[in-house]
């Protein structure tokens, strides 16, 4: 424990000298003042652990600088030992409603100096640590709080991103490692998917069983959006728009397309055969293509989505509607990048439309045998 730093205020020099002799033998820090104003300054400077404090002196006496001492926070707990040659009850009642921890009079013991400036000292060294506890404590909690904040901010991001991108790739954009905000040029593979009889099964059915049959399709359909780290486009209705290779690079995004589009019609067939049996008849169909788009954010501050802006997005809308419930309608160009890894029938030339010619189109129908 480091030595005590003692002031002594007394307005005899020869008082002062004693004390100052007697403490600093004993390995104290001790400074002096000489009066009531001069104690108030050099502890305002010096920040002393105790004060020895005469009593009698010009000015201001020993009781009111302990009541001023007292009265200001930063000094509220500093002890305080009052020296006077008083004896009555009278005036060490008035030293302990002006604040005094403790009196020392005059001729003063050696011994009991001692004694009582190591006792005051150590139960200041015990509320200093107290009062370092709360301040780390404080501190602690501060910093506890803003960590708290940052971390609902980014659970709110990642549920904002979770929207659009697997967890996967939410993570990458949180870490600062892509920026799906800064528009870019890209090459995607675009799946479009939606449901046969959909209109007729809103029309004809109470809204909390379409709700139901839709919330039922979204999850099944997004499970393994998630699964092959497909990104979202969006949601509308019945329909879904998901694409690969943007924000994230992907190998192969076709054939994950290709690969997630067949697993989407076996977990749909699970589910249309649960909903045929309450009346409910559904299909679904998907459409498949591949090329250039502008990749960024879309919308308004406080809506913004994540999408693509080019003709593969149309390409791969007017191939899901032309497809019949089952099918996985794409591209040739895709049939032929998969080449091998897939089994394909042509459906021949489909005028679709907004495209001025006609587009050469093929239902997958599974995976080759020798790419499983």
């Amino acid at each position: 424990m480091k030595p005590g730093r003692v002031l002594v205020v007394d307005d005899t020099p020869l008082n002062v000298k004693l004390l100052v002799d007697a403490l600093g033998v004993a390995g104290y820090h001790v400074a002096s003042a000489s009066s009531g104003e001069e104690a108030l300054a050099s502890v305002a400077a010096q920040a002393p652990d105790i004060v020895l404090l005469d009593v009698m002196m010009p000015g201001m006496n020993g009781f009111e600088v302990c009541e001023k001492l007292r009265a200001d926070p930063a000094t509220a707990l500093l002890p305080v030992v009052l020296v006077t040659a008083l004896d009555g009850k009278d005036d060490r009642i008035r030293g302990i409603e002006a604040g005094a921890d403790d009196f020392l009079t005059k001729p003063i013991n050696k011994h009991e100096l001692l004694a009582r400036v190591k006792s005051l000292l150590r139960i200041k060294t015990l509320y200093d640590q107290v009062e370092a506890q709360r301040r780390e404590l404080r501190e602690w909690n501060a910093t506890l709080e803003e960590r708290v904040k940052q971390g609902m901010a980014e659970l709110e991001r990642m549920s904002h991103l979770k929207r659009f991108f697997s967890p996967a790739v939410a993570n990458l954009i949180l870490q600062g490692e892509v920026d799906p905000a800064r528009s870019r040029r890209a090459e995607i593979t675009v799946v479009f998917l939606d449901l046969r009889g959909f209109t007729a099964f809103t029309e004809g059915s109470d809204p909390e069983d379409v709700i139901g049959v839709l919330r039922e399709y979204h999850g099944t359909m997004g499970r393994l959006i998630m699964k092959h780290e497909g990104t979202v486009e969006h949601f509308a209705g019945d329909g879904i728009m998901i694409f690969f290779n943007d924000p994230v690079p992907v190998p192969n995004p076709a054939e994950r397309a290709v690969r997630m589009a067949l697993e989407m019609h076996a977990e749909f067939a699970r589910c249309a055969e649960r909903w045929s049996k309450l009346g409910h008849q559904l299909g679904m169909g998907i459409g498949i293509a591949q090329g250039f788009a502008t990749m960024g954010w879309i919308g308004f501050e406080g809506r913004m989505d994540f999408g693509a802006v080019g003709a593969v997005c149309s390409m791969a809308a007017r191939l899901c509607s032309e497809a019949a419930a089952g099918q996985t309608l794409v591209q040739q160009r895709i049939v032929g990048r998969l080449e091998g890894l897939v089994r394909a029938e042509s459906v021949g030339e489909l005028q679709l439309k907004g495209f001025p010619r006609p587009v050469a189109a093929y239902d997958i129908r599974g995976i080759a045998a020798q790419a499983r």
